[in-house]
């Protein structure tokens, strides 16, 4: 077989396919064996049937060699697009135009293909990372959460302030000023943790032992709206609640003594200096963790930022939000949810949630041309024993012997397009590699600050850009872990 490719407009090519005649023959036996077992006919067994009745049977040889030539035609299509390094993106309009009745075959086909656009500016794109260095001030903030754990409570002869464990009563108050509901007695609360209503938070920063702190809360649902009339929103005719709480007790933290005893009573280490340096090591680590993950979306965003919206072919969003669709119908069967709950459930209407999709979808479609350009720019390329590691891990997930995946992807002429994605993970890590990096005050970094003890992050990772800074955020999981065993001695 051979296949040539010619350019017609835009993106649309013309596929001129020769298909010798050996090749047609064998298509016929195939399509013979099959309609043989397929078709019955009184007297033969199926798989049994002669040539010369199937042919009475079914209307004679040009009605069997057109349904061979229609059952092969996908396989010679797909393998001439192969040949001729063509990525289709849309079903194509196969006409024949030789050998319909006899000998090789020629077909023409004209398909649409993967539009080759040019980004220009992707060699300087800046990408803003978090800050990587930790200062002592940041190792202070660890070091006194750790000290918090131990912290001793102790009454406070002043004015409750943010950090305080404050006791109250806590009462709800009708309209009338008639009845009251108690919501809670002695309630203990950490002033400043933000779990309890702002109006209260600010009545009880401030106050003493034995004050009484009457409030009122906004209707919910009216909070955000603006209120010219007063914080209270009495003249601004929203629905108000008021409540008051009494404040019984005011204790402060008082925090261990910092101290080589203390260290070596909370973590594994024998002074405060090696707890420090331990601890400056991981929110070290945490933040080159989190650059990366911030590395590898904003990078992305920038590149994709390049990427024109004339450049983008309808038909490859259409079908990444049909094939998004249906991942997602796919999962919510599996869940036995409906569609219906789940817009109810995240506050969407369908067509707000199809809105989301197409918007996700079309950002996808950006990647990929984007990528492929930067990857056509650079002159990246997989070698053939790059390809054969990519289909060899393909076949390791998949649970198969690689050789027989390779098989398959020549049989179904999809090897090129296994080549085309692996260039687009080279061109992903060339971008990484080559972006300018400013931290958040515009001072430039290096890429070697962000390969300091560390290892790689799995670029198919389901971990969000968040999860580092959220570690960040709690506190550096595993520092000075309390050894419980010693405590409860």
């Amino acid at each position: 077989m051979r296949a040539t490719a010619e350019a017609v407009e835009g993106n649309l090519v013309r596929l001129l396919v020769e298909v010798d005649e050996p090749e047609i023959d064998k298509a016929l036996k195939n399509t013979v064996r099959e309609l043989s077992r397929r078709v019955r006919v009184p007297g033969f067994r199926p798989g049994k049937v002669p040539l010369r009745v199937l042919e009475a049977r079914l209307g004679g040889p040009a009605a069997i060699r057109a349904e061979a030539l229609r059952e092969a035609l996908p396989d010679f299509y797909a393998r001439a697009l192969d040949e001729a390094s063509l990525d289709a993106i849309a079903p194509p309009e196969i006409e024949i135009t030789d050998g319909e009745e006899s000998g090789p075959v020629e077909f023409a086909a004209v398909v649409q293909v993967r539009p080759q656009i040019a980004i220009p500016g992707y060699e300087g794109l800046e990408v803003t990372l978090p800050k990587l260095e930790v200062s002592d001030d940041d190792v202070a903030v660890e070091i006194d959460n750790l000290r918090g754990q131990d912290a001793e409570l102790i009454t406070a002869e002043r004015p409750a302030a943010g950090g305080d464990s404050v006791t109250f009563d806590l009462k709800r108050i009708d309209t009338a000023g008639e009845e009251t509901v108690v919501l809670a007695e002695d309630f203990v609360y950490e002033l400043g943790s933000g779990s309890v209503f702002p109006e209260l938070e600010d009545r009880l920063e401030g106050a003493s032992a034995g004050d009484v702190l009457k409030f009122k809360v906004p209707d919910p649902g009216s909070r955000d709206e603006e209120d010219e009339a007063g914080q209270d929103g009495v003249d601004s005719g929203r629905l108000v609640q008021e409540y008051e709480a009494v404040l019984k007790e005011v204790k402060q933290k008082v925090l261990p003594d910092l101290s080589d005893q203390w260290a070596s009573e909370v973590s594994e280490f024998a002074t405060l200096g090696e707890l420090r340096d331990d601890i400056r090591e991981r929110i070290a680590k945490v933040r080159v963790m989190r650059a990366k993950m911030a590395l590898r979306e904003r990078a992305i965003v920038a590149l994709t930022g390049l990427v024109n919206d004339e450049d983008l072919p309808e038909v490859l969003v259409n079908d990444e939000t049909k094939e998004r669709l249906h991942d997602l119908s796919h999962r919510l069967d599996e869940r036995r949810i409906s569609f219906d709950d789940f817009c109810n459930a995240t506050g969407q209407s369908p067509e707000e949630l199809l809105e989301m999709i197409r918007g996700e979808a079309t950002q996808a479609v950006r990647e990929d041309l984007a990528l492929r350009a930067v990857a056509d720019a650079e002159g990246i390329t997989v070698a053939d024993d790059e390809l054969d590691e990519v289909i060899a891990t393909m076949a390791t997930r998949m649970d198969i012997d690689a050789k027989a995946l390779r098989s398959q992807l020549d049989s179904a002429g999809r090897v090129s397009a296994v080549r085309s994605e692996q260039r687009k993970v080279k061109a992903r890590e060339w971008l990484f590699e080559h972006v300018t990096l400013v931290d958040e005050e515009g001072t430039p970094l290096s890429h070697a600050q962000l390969k300091i003890g560390d290892p790689e992050i799995d670029d198919t990772s389901s971990e969000g850009p968040g999860d580092a800074e959220a570690a960040e955020v709690h506190g550096v999981e595993g520092i000075g872990e309390v050894k419980d065993e010693e405590r409860e001695q």
